[in-house]
């Protein structure tokens, strides 16, 4: 096949572009080019697609022999993933970058201009496998190192998608596995450390890039009863889950800690609670979407769920659950307007698309709107939703 591998600079991306090369394709290596700022450089775990790493890239290229480009996505990467995430968290959402980035940018944007180009399929380092089932179609599956599984940010793919893409990892028992062959090939960036956090705040310091983008005012935070706790600068760099940095002197009742249960950016108020109140076993998805095949037993209303397991989170574990699809949304509202926030433009809470309920047969902890929530039986990855409501109490019978 004609393969254009994606080459972050990373050891992951290399040893699947040099396994490419030796299972006999085409190969061509590309470095997305992401950052407003090309002079930016990497510090250690923080950050990626800088200008370092496209030299990494660049070099691994070189002693593979295959030819390289570096496309600048910049432009796109800003509209379609920064701005989503500055109007989510003013929406007072959670996003998640990464599941937007693989599903607007690597296999959309990239994946769009790779077959127009003539090339057959994308490959990343990604540990996932995609598996064919009985009918040939593909299937999205967990990696086989489930410590470094990313299933879970690839289960925004289409079945579409799907048939162009190409893991060459996906099948590695151990990270260390692919260190190991990076060494052996002789790449510098054998030992180079994973990036973490977000990609475009190298520093970590998530507050403070959003208090440079979403004009902060400061409000009241809240306890369930309405009582007045204290005052926060902005109620969209807060969380639900979170725990540290909420300034409250007056200490709870039972002296347990406190943790933020709820945001309202159009009262601007953040509530707080017990980590009981954290506590959910009920979820509503928006912008369902399936990683091939969707299921053909799932039903309209409880009695048709399937069995199945959710994971909320990258490198949380999956718990058991049952799933149904709700209602079609065949228009999406109007934009809203933050009486908080009027300089920025907030997406719309439910956009056209069905609706997923999940009931979880263990209670999850820290569910915040905006969060992805991706289904899968066994290792296969059914598909995803983002997180819309939840809920204490399961709806379903």
């Amino acid at each position: 096949m004609k393969i254009l591998v994606a080459m972050s600079g990373g050891v992951d991306s290399s040893v699947a572009a040099a396994r490419a090369v030796d299972a006999g394709h085409e190969v061509v290596g590309v470095h997305l080019a992401l950052s407003r700022m090309p002079g930016t450089l990497r510090t250690g775990s923080r950050g990626c697609c800088t200008i370092e790493d496209s030299r990494d890239a660049h070099r691994v290229a070189g002693m593979l022999d295959i030819p390289f480009y570096v496309w600048d996505f910049s432009e796109r990467f800003k509209e379609d993933i920064v701005d989503d995430f500055i109007a989510e968290y003013a929406a007072g959402r959670t996003p998640n970058p990464c599941m937007r980035c693989n599903e607007r940018i690597k296999f959309a944007a990239l994946l769009d201009r790779a077959l127009a180009l003539g090339f057959d399929a994308i490959a990343t380092g990604h540990y996932a496998e995609v598996l064919r089932d009985d009918n040939g179609l593909p299937e999205l599956h967990r990696g086989e190192d489930l410590a470094k599984d990313q299933s879970y940010v690839l289960g925004v793919l289409s079945g579409d998608q799907l048939e162009h893409c190409y893991f060459p990892i996906g099948a590695t028992a151990s990270k260390a596995e692919v260190r190991a062959e990076a060494a052996e090939r002789g790449f510098s960036v054998a030992n180079k450390p994973d990036s973490y956090d977000i990609c475009f705040i190298p520093d970590g310091d998530t507050k403070a890039w959003l208090a440079d983008k979403i004009p902060m005012r400061p409000g009241l935070i809240k306890d369930a009863e309405g009582e007045t706790l204290g005052e926060h600068d902005g109620a969209m760099t807060y969380t639900i889950g979170q725990r540290k940095g909420l300034g409250i002197q007056k200490p709870a009742a039972d002296g347990q800690p406190r943790f933020v249960t709820g945001l309202d950016p159009a009262s601007n108020t953040v509530t707080v609670g017990s980590r009981s109140d954290l506590a959910v076993s009920h979820l509503t998805g928006i912008r369902t979407t399936w990683a091939g095949p969707a299921p053909t037993d799932i039903g309209n209303e409880p009695a048709t769920a399937i069995d199945c397991e959710v994971q909320i989170r990258a490198h949380s574990d999956p718990v058991p659950a049952r799933a149904w699809l709700g209602d079609y949304i065949s228009e999406a509202p109007e934009h809203e307007v933050n009486p908080i926030v009027d300089e920025v433009e907030v997406p719309a809470a439910r956009p056209a698309g069905q609706l997923m309920h999940i009931d979880v047969d263990e209670e999850l902890s820290g569910v915040a709107p905006g969060q992805t929530m991706v289904i899968y039986r066994g290792t296969r990855v059914l598909g995803q939703a983002t997180i819309d409501v939840t809920a204490k109490d399961r709806l379903g019978v």
